[in-house]
């Protein structure tokens, strides 16, 4: 399958089945070869019409065998029984890929999954970067797990003493929104049916709750 000629376009994965199935065996009939090669009746004829063509494989009645060379590649000229016209003889697997178009078929497919796997990595690299190390604090003799900082946290440079937002372009406070008292970003709507101090209380208690189970 490292072959160029076997890509999908080419010659196909299943004449390499056929070809397998005859070096073990030669003389075979193509209703043979749809049991020893496993692949269906339709495809097992198809492809050996288009191993015939390149002469990888010829007939005598109702047996197929492979020509002398073909596992390198190169086939024989042999007149076909219905045109009566010379098949196209294989040169080796590089040839008959230049034939099929599918010459660099396999580089260009591991240079491509080479690069998946390195942006896949480069990915997972910067989410590392960006992942916090746990925090753990000892309560009453045991490890707390502190809870990881969130993305919406601002930093505290951004903040003003009665608790608004300074907006790192100006400078100046922007307006809806606040800092809570665990540094996140509050925004204040006409649909909030709390203020900001009702938010901050609210938000003391819970974290009181929290410290009080761990």
């Amino acid at each position: 399958m490292g072959h160029d000629a076997f890509a999908h376009h080419g010659l196909g994965s299943a004449a390499l089945m056929i070809i397998s199935a005859l070096h073990v065996r030669q003389d075979q009939t193509a209703g043979e070869l749809v049991g020893t090669s496993s692949a269906s009746r339709a495809t097992t004829y198809r492809t050996l019409k288009r191993l015939a063509d390149h002469g990888l494989v010829h007939h005598t009645g109702e047996t197929w065998a492979l020509a002398p060379r073909a596992l390198e590649g190169f086939g024989i000229s042999l007149p076909d029984g219905d045109t009566g016209l010379a098949a196209e003889q294989a040169q080796g697997w590089d040839k008959v890929a230049e034939q099929h178009g599918t010459s660099g078929v396999t580089a260009r497919r591991k240079a491509l999954h080479a690069a998946q796997r390195a942006a896949y990595q480069e990915a997972l690299d910067r989410r590392a970067e960006h992942r916090s190390q746990a925090v753990v604090i000892v309560r009453d003799g045991r490890q707390v797990l502190v809870p990881a900082p969130h993305p919406d946290e601002i930093p505290p440079t951004w903040h003003t003493p009665d608790g608004r937002v300074l907006d790192p372009d100006t400078g100046r406070p922007a307006p809806g929104w606040r800092v809570a008292t665990d540094g996140r970003l509050i925004l204040i709507t006409p649909s909030d049916q709390r203020n900001y101090d009702e938010l901050a209380a609210a938000h003391a208690e819970a974290l009181s709750e929290w410290e009080s189970a761990a």
